[in-house]
Parts: structure tokens; C-alpha cells; sequence
């Protein structure tokens, strides 16, 4: 008995201490989880825990309700199961302006819901949830987008006007900047290094939702984020950051749900600060506009990049890659693999330099994008809408662009478009409509072992236009097929067809009228 009651004794003399000693229970320093707003005594404290060297503050459970928070160095949100954050509605709480990075550019705006900069170790976790109650801010920018009239500038409006005229933008930019209602994102550290967010719900956020800028060592993992029917609400959005580490995520979003980016135009070529060293693992992604995304805000580069062991079911497209002329900034050494895709409602994956489709070719400069060194393997896709689109810029070509171990079961087949040296090895792509590969105004090619399981009459597995030294090797089409080749354009030249068996093929090579190269079989 004696030694329980020893035992007891330092147990509590020991929670005493971790209670007293760096540990600041929100509920014992001014605030309340009755859902009042209590954001001064929430900042006080945490203003407090900085001054003595850092610590954690502590939400048990129970509802707290707060404006915009800055967060400083050594600080721990610690959110208990049972408690929920709820940010405030009132716009005003989010004042006065300060500098974020918006869209890929650095502006002065409302005040992210937490918000850091120039700090370290800073920490969010818990089994809690974080609300962002964002559906006030959807309704604004709804009533701006939707009106067909010309509106009274509001007061923010003006605000963000005035704070801003001296930042330039692309023209094909001004339609979004001239709304001039910039919703904050959940959560922005500016130039912060050592963040960790772990184990809590986050949901409803006004914008995107984990947006770090300039950042470094940067750590997700085991979060929810969970944003229906809402406009541009990301997951995790990290820009011109660098060892970034996803994992374990499970996220469902009204726009992309995980996105890498650097920078926008003549901005983002101004910071010039790279987004590299990222690896994305073991995440779900349900509904959202693409599971991960790189760009198209890609201006300061995006770089060594790997995403591993994921499953996207229900998105819009996969793998999706996007940029345009005028952004600049290089995309490359990508590594994807261990996919499994379901319910995409578009392409599986999407490598897209024409984002913007009203650009024309010009000259290459610093405002040319570049998408390069990209390999993507080991990937299961069913239920899919289109198996992948791959196009380029004709003076940038997309280039060096593998895919390997590929089983894909979709309605329209896998388009490249201007591109340059490309593999497909292993690929299996099995459509309802039309060609399994169509392949048009590209150079050095290469199909290796690829097929369909479903051959359609009349429609060729593979359809070539105006391509460039081609080689199609070691196919075994095992499904009796009408057509395997069909070569359109004036402008093929040394297409090979080597090592394949092509007994259940009735045409193996279908050449048009104007094709005048020879296409050499064996």
C-alpha cells in the first residue's frame, strides 16, 4: 500500500508540473468552450507561452469560437478530442491587412485563420477539429461571381484596391483580380521552418485550407480534411516550400486536394523560390478537381517530387500537371507510383503546358514553362473517363516522360500531343471509344509491350500522326483486333514495328493517303 501511495504521489507531482510548466490549458487563461469569442485570450496566451520560450496551448473539450490567430515560435496548438475551433463569420475579425502569398502571388490581404511568420517549431495536433466555417466567405465571392450586374465595391474590396495597386498581374489574370475579395486560407506560414500538422480534422475552410509559403520542413500527417460543395478549397497546398512531407491523409475538397506549387508569373520569377524535396504517401483523395496537382502556378520551379502509395476515388482527374506561357519556371524529376484510381471523371492523367488556350507561340524565354524528367509506374485506374492527355507547347515540347506498369480501364484511351520522347512499357489500356494511343505531332516514341483487352472494329489500337522515330515492340495482342497501327500525316518519318506477334491481328499497319515514309515492320 505504501508503495501505491509513493507511486501515486509522483504521478501526480509529475502531471502538476507538465500541468504548470509549459502547458497552458486554454479554459485556466480567459477562455471559454461555450462558443463565445474568445480570440484575445487565445492570442494573450499563446503571446504568453512565446515570451517564456514557447509551450502548448490546450483546448479540451468543448466549442471555442475565434477570430484570426498568429501563431509564434515554439508553440504547440494542442486540440483535444471533443474540442472544436470555430473561426468567426465576421470578415472584420480578420483585420487588418497582412502580407500572404494569394494564388501564387504576394499580396496584402485578409489574415489567414492561423497564421505565422519568420517563426519556428510550430506545431498543430490533437484528435480535435478545426472549423473554418467557411461558408460565409463562399457566399461572397458566389454574390460577386454570379452577379450580371456591376456591383458597389464593398468596403474589403476597396481595402484590398488600395493595398495593392502597385501589384502587377498577367492580363488574362485581372478578371480574378478585379472581384478583389481575397478569402483567406486556413492556415499560411510565411517563411517558417520545422511545422507540424498532425492527427486533427480540419473542415470548411474559406480558401485553401494548409497553404504554407516560403517554408521549410514542413510535416502532414494522419490529417482529415474534409471541404464539400465549397469553391477553391484545396487540401494541402505548400508553395515554394521546401522538405515537405504528406502522409497518411485523407481528404475530400471542393477543388484539388493536394497541389504543389512556386509562383505566379512575373511574382513567382521575382521570389524565385523552388517548391522541392516533397514526398506524398499513403493518402486518400475523394471528391476533388485532382488528387495531386503540380501548378499551374509553377513560376519559382517545382522540383524532386514523389508520390507513392495512394488511392484517388471519385476525383476529377489523377495525376494532373498544368501550366501556361507566361508562367516560366521548370517542372521536373517527378516520381509516381503504386496508384490505384477509381470514378475519375476525367483523365487519369493530365500533363497540360496550353492551360491557358488563348496564349500563341513565341519565342523561348523566361516565361516559357517546361515539364520534364517525369516517370509514373505502377498504376491501377477503373471506371475512368480518359486514360491520359500528355500537351505540349510546340517551342517547349514535353519531354522525357515514362510510364510503366499501367492497367487502365477507361471510355477514350491515352492522348499525346506534342511531345518528345515519351515511353509507354507494360501499358494496358482498355477503352469503349475509339484508340487505345493516339499519338500526334510528337518525336521519339516508344511503345513497348502495350495493348487492350478491349479492341474495337474499325478503330486502330494505336493511331499515329505526324510522328517522328517511333518504336512499337514486343506486343501480343492476345483479343482478335481489326486494326493495331493506322498512320495519318505528311509528316511521319522512321516508324518501326519490331518483335511483336500479331496473329489475332487482321491489318497490323494502316497507312493513309498521305503518309510517304515507309513504315518497316519485322
Amino acid at each position: 500500500m505504501k508503495k501505491l501511495s509513493v507511486i501515486l504521489f509522483f504521478g501526480l507531482l509529475s502531471f502538476s508540473v507538465f500541468a504548470t510548466n509549459g502547458w497552458y490549458n486554454i479554459l485556466e487563461n480567459g477562455g471559454n468552450n461555450t462558443g463565445e469569442l474568445c480570440t484575445k485570450a487565445i492570442q494573450n496566451t499563446i503571446d504568453k507561452a512565446a515570451k517564456a520560450g514557447g509551450g502548448t496551448i490546450y483546448f479540451p473539450a468543448g466549442d471555442y469560437l475565434t477570430g484570426a490567430l498568429e501563431l509564434k515560435s515554439n508553440i504547440v496548438l494542442h486540440v483535444e478530442a471533443g474540442a472544436l475551433i470555430k473561426f468567426s463569420t465576421n470578415f472584420d475579425d480578420y483585420l487588418p491587412f497582412t502580407e500572404v502569398r494569394w494564388e501564387g502571388t504576394v499580396i496584402q490581404t485578409f489574415k489567414p485563420l492561423l497564421h505565422a511568420r519568420d517563426a519556428d517549431n510550430i506545431t498543430i495536433t490533437g484528435r480535435g477539429t478545426i472549423d473554418g466555417q467557411g461558408e460565409a466567405w463562399w457566399k461572397e465571392i458566389w454574390r460577386i461571381e454570379s452577379s450580371k450586374e456591376k456591383l458597389e465595391l464593398t468596403k474589403y474590396q476597396k481595402m484590398t484596391q488600395e493595398a495593392n495597386k502597385d501589384v502587377k498581374t498577367a492580363d488574362y489574370y485581372k478578371r480574378t483580380r478585379s472581384y478583389l475579395f481575397h478569402r483567406p486560407p486556413l492556415f499560411q506560414a510565411f517563411k517558417c521552418s520545422n511545422i507540424t500538422i498532425e492527427g486533427v480534422t480540419i473542415q470548411n475552410s474559406p480558401f485553401w485550407t494548409i497553404n504554407p509559403a516560403f517554408c521549410d520542413n514542413i510535416t502532414v500527417d494522419n490529417v482529415t480534411i474534409f471541404n464539400p460543395y465549397s469553391p477553391n478549397t484545396d487540401g494541402i497546398n505548400p508553395t515554394s516550400c521546401k522538405n515537405v512531407h504528406i502522409s497518411n491523409c485523407h481528404i475530400s475538397v471542393g477543388d484539388d486536394c493536394i497541389t504543389i506549387k512556386s509562383g505566379r508569373d512575373v511574382d513567382g520569377r521575382k521570389w524565385a523560390t523552388p517548391t522541392e524535396n516533397v514526398t506524398i504517401t499513403n493518402c486518400t483523395m475523394l471528391s476533388g478537381h485532382g488528387g495531386v496537382v503540380i501548378g499551374s502556378e509553377m513560376s519559382g520551379s517545382i522540383k524532386k517530387i514523389t508520390i507513392s502509395n495512394c488511392v484517388f476515388d471519385g476525383t476529377d482527374r489523377g495525376i494532373r500537371l498544368k501550366a501556361a506561357r507566361g508562367r516560366g519556371g521548370v517542372v521536373e524529376d517527378i516520381r509516381v507510383s503504386n496508384i490505384v484510381m477509381n470514378n475519375i471523371q476525367r483523365e487519369a492523367f493530365m500533363l497540360n503546358l496550353f492551360y491557358d488556350k488563348n496564349t500563341v507561340e513565341g519565342p523561348v524565354t523566361e516565361e516559357t514553362p517546361i515539364f520534364r524528367n517525369i516517370h509514373i509506374s505502377n498504376v491501377t485506374a477503373t471506371n475512368v473517363n480518359m486514360a491520359g492527355k500528355i500537351l505540349g507547347i510546340p517551342e517547349m515540347p514535353i519531354h522525357n516522360i515514362t510510364f510503366s506498369d499501367i492497367d487502365i480501364d477507361a471510355k477514350e484511351g491515352f492522348s499525346v500531343h506534342t511531345a518528345k520522347n515519351i515511353e509507354f512499357h507494360d501499358v494496358k489500356i482498355n477503352t469503349t471509344l475509339g484508340s487505345a494511343f493516339k499519338i500526334e505531332d510528337t518525336k521519339q516514341i516508344l511503345l513497348d509491350n502495350i495493348g487492350t483487352a478491349t479492341p474495337i472494329k474499325e478503330k486502330p489500337v494505336v493511331h499515329f500522326k505526324n510522328v517522328e522515330t517511333a518504336l512499337l515492340s514486343n506486343t501480343f495482342l492476345m483479343q482478335p483486333t481489326h486494326i493495331f497501327l493506322e498512320v495519318e500525316g505528311a509528316k511521319n518519318e522512321s516508324i518501326y514495328l519490331k518483335n511483336s506477334v500479331l496473329n489475332n491481328v487482321e491489318i497490323a499497319v494502316k497507312a493513309g493517303k498521305l503518309v510517304k515514309s515507309k513504315i518497316t515492320e519485322d
